[in-house]
């Protein structure tokens, strides 16, 4: 939890970059403007143009930016986890023939590296201009629980023609360490402005490189097996352009398709992208109703979707700028989307899958990732 000691800490760090009137940092260019805040190097707003040409707010997150940090559920909003994201199985992996125990936060696995990964963490922004801003974190030795060895990590987010891009670096400073990230973003096309449904599943879902996925067990944990999806099963979003998110919203296996025995609705995976052309766009999120369509190019190796079951209706929407008044006013489950490109959950723990070089890092070596988010009309 942030402290006002470490809220006052930022401002101090960043004080040659200061926020608007309203806290956050604004960066624009034609069709596209995003807005942020240090704390978990966080996109607060995004806004794009819908089919009616009005800029509507298509993430989540708070109108308030002083929740975030004492927000109890801390959903991960549009933010960077770190340094591993998403989960380590059963709270421990090796190096080297050397075992460390993280903290399991998340029954029995950790998930996105504890309670004090860097989406709680108050991060400095090192450079600013009208179209880009750089947030930087050093994350010292073990501040998160068995992540030993100090990295220093920045992100910098840009805006050119209704396209957000955002490039991750980590560099491991002093011995080997597993580093695995990813932007933790949040969408609803409608900006939950639509009248018949604040649901996600009318969205249409693409993703044509992606016919193969990671099973998982009832704790969201890959198992270790890799299967393929037929066309118009309930995780096929690869055989068609048109599929809509919720396709298989009527077969029985839909309700716990994601694990929690029975309790998670939808998904909560990792899809692979294989043999995708240099710069293909390897997902298309879309919806009819606002006519907005999102289009991700990623040099990552596949994507988590998770159709959010888990929001329980008690948060709002960001009244400001999304919902219906009284209608569509909270987030309730299945109401959004997270979309996550990065390298293999719990990779560190599968050798079999041939990822280790790629998630474990020595002095000298760096992490990058490359994502990019184009917004234009179905």
């Amino acid at each position: 939890m942030a402290s006002v000691a470490q809220a006052a800490a930022v401002v101090r760090q960043t004080e040659g970059f200061a926020p608007g009137a309203d806290g956050k940092y604004t960066i624009s260019a034609p069709g596209i403007k995003a807005q942020f805040i240090p704390y978990g190097a966080t996109l607060t707003n995004l806004f794009v143009r819908d089919k009616n040409g009005d800029d509507i707010d298509v993430v989540l997150g708070y109108d308030d930016i002083d929740y975030y940090p004492v927000d109890p559920g801390h959903p991960v909003y549009n933010a960077i986890p770190g340094r591993y994201a998403n989960r380590i199985g059963n709270g421990k992996y090796s190096i080297d023939g050397v075992e460390y125990t993280t903290q399991k936060n998340d029954g029995d696995n950790t998930l996105h590296s504890g309670t004090n990964n860097w989406s709680f963490r108050f991060w400095e922004v090192t450079a600013l201009s009208e179209d880009s801003i750089t947030f930087s974190i050093l994350d010292k030795s073990n501040s998160s629980q068995g992540f030993f060895g100090d990295v220093k990590s920045s992100v910098t987010y840009s805006v050119t023609d209704s396209t957000w891009k955002i490039k991750i670096t980590a560099d491991s400073l002093d011995q080997k360490t597993p580093i695995l990230l990813t932007q933790h973003t949040y969408f609803n096309l409608d900006a939950y402005r639509n009248p018949a449904t604040s649901l996600i599943w009318d969205h249409t879902l693409h993703l044509p490189y992606s016919s193969r996925y990671l099973e998982a067990d009832q704790g969201a944990l890959p198992t270790g097996k890799i299967l393929t999806a037929a066309p118009g099963s309930i995780n096929d979003f690869a055989s068609s352009a048109n599929l809509k998110f919720g396709h298989s919203r009527d077969d029985p296996k839909f309700q716990g398709n994601c694990g929690a025995n029975g309790a998670c609705e939808g998904y909560n995976g990792y899809w692979l992208i294989e043999d995708a052309p240099e710069d293909a766009v390897v997902l298309t999120l879309a919806s009819e109703f606002s006519g907005v369509k999102a289009e991700l190019r990623t040099d990552q190796p596949g994507v988590v979707i998770y159709s959010c079951s888990w929001m329980d209706g008690s948060a709002d929407v960001k009244k400001s700028t999304q919902g219906l008044g009284e209608k569509n006013n909270k987030v309730v489950k299945s109401s959004c989307v997270a979309i996550e490109a990065q390298d293999y959950p719990d990779g560190i723990n599968k050798p079999e899958w041939g990822r280790l070089e790629k998630q474990i890092f020595g002095p000298g070596e760096r992490y990058v990732q490359e994502t990019s988010w184009t917004f234009g009309l179905v």
